[in-house]
């Protein structure tokens, strides 16, 4: 039997996403790489699934077939990992939300990471290592104009990763990762022909520059590993110091 433990990241096939399965398969993981678009994938221990986590979270029937299709790939083998990373970013103003922004953006950012730790509770349980790690960010305790949507579902999943870790106990540990800027392709189609803008956001962290994905991906491994047995309930920012500061007109 294969040993190698099973972990489910969601959002594969974004800049985090890809560099989570990278690092998750480098450190001897089994992956089942979900994302609501096709993904290619040539690593024979990476598994891709195409899902629509919208679906799993009003759909119980759809939920169930997307958990029978899992235990077919394990061979019910337990996932020991669960990395909720996917997330919908809209931007707009207070009085310009629509309902169904605030309903899409609460689905797949805060509702899917619960019913997905809920869909699989029994298998991490079950795996004794068993661990979930929900992609925050810095927007949960810090944000900025016509963030509200994707602002207030971060600060509620930074809030489930606690409130999780006190309802289940020691049976499965829950901890989260609140990155600031972080240099995927998005983000660097947002600055296409600003480069001083961009030098500007990375002059705004403490130290310099912002972070990789490979960063965030490396922090996740570690929280599910046995070297970080006793993280339970942290939400952990990886902000290169930018939390801390204040923005005012003090050019020194």
């Amino acid at each position: 039997m294969n040993n190698k433990p099973w972990v489910i990241i969601t959002g594969a096939d974004g800049g985090i996403g890809k560099a989570l399965v990278n690092v998750f398969a480098e450190e001897g993981y089994r992956i089942i790489a979900t994302d609501i678009k096709p993904i290619e994938q040539e690593n024979e221990n990476v598994y891709p699934l195409q899902t629509n986590l919208e679906e799993i979270v009003l759909n119980e029937a759809y939920a169930e077939a997307f958990h029978n299709e899992i235990i077919e790939i394990t061979k019910r083998q337990p996932i020991q990992s669960l990395i909720n990373n996917a997330a919908t970013q809209i931007l707009n103003p207070t009085d310009k939300i629509t309902r169904n922004e605030w309903f899409q953006s609460f689905n797949v950012n805060l509702s899917a990471p619960f019913f997905l730790s809920q869909l699989f509770l029994k298998d991490l349980i079950q795996s004794k290592h068993g661990s979930i790690v929900n992609i925050s960010s810095i927007h949960a305790i810090q944000t900025k104009r016509d963030f509200v949507t994707y602002a207030t579902t971060k600060g509620a999943l930074s809030s489930l990763t606690r409130n999780m870790a006190v309802d289940l106990g020691g049976s499965v540990r829950v901890n989260a990762i609140e990155p600031a800027a972080v240099s995927t392709d998005m983000l660097k189609a947002g600055f296409e022909g600003k480069n001083e803008e961009y030098k500007m956001l990375e002059a705004f962290h403490p130290i310099a520059r912002i972070a990789t994905p490979v960063e965030v991906a490396q922090l996740a491994v570690y929280l599910c590993s046995d070297k970080a047995s006793f993280i339970h309930g942290a939400c952990i920012n990886a902000t290169g110091g930018i939390h801390g500061c204040l923005s005012d007109p003090d050019v020194r």
